[in-house]
């Protein structure tokens, strides 16, 4: 039996409110390939969540983890302590450690250099919480941020340092990957003649699985500007990080 088109409707378009039980979660993947956008682990696609949407998803990703906890046989309506983790472990994704993918920014206002300020300044250390994309497990660190700034260069606040760096660790990162994000966030931000980072952290993926090795450490470095060029320069700042 042939049934009678809606000359309204385009061919093959979903009818109006045809997208009612789609998961939001969808729906935002779908926003992201439309524009072409990276959605990777370590990518921010905060732009691409509608107003109310990550509540949608808080609960999306609850009922996912319930499944989860169901496959793992976890008897979670009689056992008192796992009676509401799928909604603990969604809320601390998605609102908590790795609220750096869902979020806008940290408002970072810029002031002009003034004083024309032109010496080495290190920020640090700055703690730093993150999980690496691998595993999920917490990665534990410090890092140190040394700028050389020229007559140019926007002066922000010392404290927006460390929510810069909160907002790029907040996601599921490899170290080597979030230390040249931060790099790239603070330059844009600042514009200095150079930019050095140095990041040391604690893998709980080598120490709490794997080989289990508690005291090992992951050390990188970024430079740029000057700190590359300039051998002098780059010693002053690292003579000057109380590792």
């Amino acid at each position: 039996m042939l049934m009678k088109t809606d000359p309204d409707q385009t061919p093959g378009a979903a009818p109006q409110g045809g997208d009612e039980g789609v998961p939001v979660s969808v729906k935002i993947r779908e926003r992201l390939k439309a524009a072409r956008q990276r959605f990777h682990s370590n990518d921010n696609i905060a732009e691409f969540i509608q107003p109310g949407e990550l509540d949608k998803l808080l609960d999306e990703v609850t009922r996912k983890m319930q499944g989860v906890l169901e496959s793992m046989v976890i008897d979670t309506e009689s056992d008192h302590n796992t009676g509401d983790t799928a909604r603990r472990v969604a809320k601390m994704y998605l609102k908590e450690v790795f609220a750096g993918r869902y979020v806008k920014g940290p408002s970072v206002t810029e002031f002009p250099n003034a004083e024309h300020l032109n010496e080495l300044m290190i920020v640090g250390p700055i703690t730093v919480r993150s999980a690496c994309s691998h595993h999920f497990c917490p990665v534990i660190g410090k890092l140190w941020i040394g700028i050389m700034p020229n007559e140019h260069t926007n002066v922000i606040g010392l404290s927006k340092y460390a929510r810069m760096a909160e907002w790029i660790m907040g996601r599921p990162q490899i170290q080597e990957e979030a230390v040249i994000q931060l790099a790239d966030l603070i330059q844009d931000k600042t514009q200095p003649d150079g930019l050095a980072i140095v990041m040391e952290a604690s893998h709980y993926c080598m120490a709490w699985r794997g080989v289990k090795d508690m005291d090992s450490k992951m050390i990188n470095s970024v430079m740029r500007g000057v700190f590359l060029k300039d051998a002098n320069l780059r010693r002053e700042f690292l003579s000057l990080i109380p590792r």
